[in-house]
């Protein structure tokens, strides 16, 4: 073969070499594309507000206020699924397909949630799933692609047990007839070892007039001899809380309020309840870390309140993207990003999440509170009994995989 032949072949080669090479090096050139997607109109809206808030604090707060992670910009793509399954579902697919996309973010409703799961499979794209709760969602429905940073069902009930699981009290349940209400009971059932579980009252989302309901838990709880509490899994505005309190169930049978946190709104009701006892994900004023003191800060700066519950999680999440990026130099390859973030650690407000790697769920702490009626506030204040740490939970891997 002469010189000049083999330089030629030299050549071809590191050219056809190259243009193997283009496809991968351009991901990680350009702009990093993320879709927040959430119930920004629906009877979830305050939820989605307060993600989208929290995401966009959380995106200024772990790249220094650059908006860049590896000399890529990120650039944050938001999308309304009203609440609905199937406009969730076209939602993604349109942020994968038409955005092209690099990560999704969201949704607020279970329901939405389990509808999207697929697309993320079948496009190849993770999906960051925040707030969503139903444990199916990181459950029988997960696959690969699919992370959480919002708590499941699961991490709720167990918390919510540590507070109301003991040997001489009387338990049942109120709530909604969805994904998110029927796996909040299974788990809390699940998770109640040393009480009596008496039943269980299911009610269509929907649902402004709970007399029935609350007559059939009476029915059910009225002659046991402990003390009884009626634990409530419900989100969304119309809420049984007031109704409990009008029917005076504790006055008249003994029966008790139970429930986890909420957003500060919803915690208005509270203030009727005090010593009202449960487990929450957050509250602004319990977390001591510089995450949150970081969060508090600036959401009082910005929009003269305090942040709230899913604001908490939406910096999560955003936190959780970007230190992922910044592991991988800014690479956006999907592979690249599972062996990632399965198994990371990153700080939030509250404290050290880390993504469990049989099935991508953020294992966190959670706080047992008792209610305090405290004049100086709108909501009733939970004051932190303990923090349950994420180690004394027993949450179970439930993806079968």
């Amino acid at each position: 073969m002469t010189p000049r032949r083999t330089f030629s072949l030299t050549v071809a080669a590191a050219l056809a070499a190259a243009a193997l090479a283009t496809p991968a090096l351009a991901q990680n050139k350009g702009d990093v594309k993320i879709a927040i997607i959430a119930s920004k109109t629906g009877p979830l809206e305050a939820y989605a507000k307060q993600t989208i808030v929290g995401f966009n604090l959380g995106l200024e707060y772990a790249t220094g206020g650059t908006m860049t992670v590896a000399g890529r910009k990120l650039v944050v793509i938001e999308k309304d699924d009203q609440g609905k399954p199937d406009v969730g579902k076209a939602q993604l697919a349109a942020a994968y397909g038409d955005d092209k996309v690099d990560i999704a973010v969201g949704p607020t409703a279970s329901p939405v949630a389990l509808a999207m799961l697929p697309v993320a499979e079948e496009y190849k794209k993770v999906l960051l799933v925040e707030p969503a709760v139903a444990d199916s969602i990181t459950g029988d429905k997960w696959n690969k692609y699919i992370f959480r940073t919002g708590r499941n069902s699961s991490q709720d009930a167990i918390s919510n047990a540590v507070a109301l699981d003991k040997a001489d009290h009387v338990i049942a349940t109120l709530a909604q007839d969805n994904a998110f209400g029927r796996d909040g009971v299974k788990a809390f059932k699940a998770a109640v070892k040393k009480g009596k579980f008496v039943h269980e009252e299911f009610v269509p989302p929907t649902t402004t007039d709970f007399t029935a309901a609350f007559q059939r838990l009476v029915d059910k709880m009225k002659d046991q001899p402990s003390r009884k509490f009626v634990w409530v899994v419900w989100a969304g505005g119309n809420s049984p809380f007031s109704k409990f309190a009008e029917l005076e169930l504790q006055k008249r049978y003994g029966i008790e309020m139970a429930t986890g946190g909420n957003i500060l709104p919803a915690m208005v009701a509270y203030k009727q309840y005090p010593g009202m006892e449960g487990a929450l994900y957050y509250y602004f004023g319990i977390p001591k870390n510089k995450v949150n003191e970081w969060l508090v800060a600036n959401h009082y700066t910005r929009f003269k309140s305090p942040p709230d519950f899913f604001t908490a999680g939406g910096m999560s999440a955003a936190i959780a993207v970007v230190e992922a990026l910044k592991k991988t130099g800014g690479d956006t390859n999907t592979n690249k990003l599972i062996s990632t973030m399965a198994g990371m650690s990153f700080e939030t407000p509250k404290g050290t999440m880390t993504f469990r790697k049989e099935d991508h769920q953020a294992m966190q702490d959670m706080y047992h509170f008792k209610i305090k009626n405290d004049p100086a506030f709108a909501w009733g204040v939970p004051e932190l009994v303990r923090e349950i740490k994420a180690s004394e939970m027993d949450v179970p891997v439930l993806n079968k995989r």
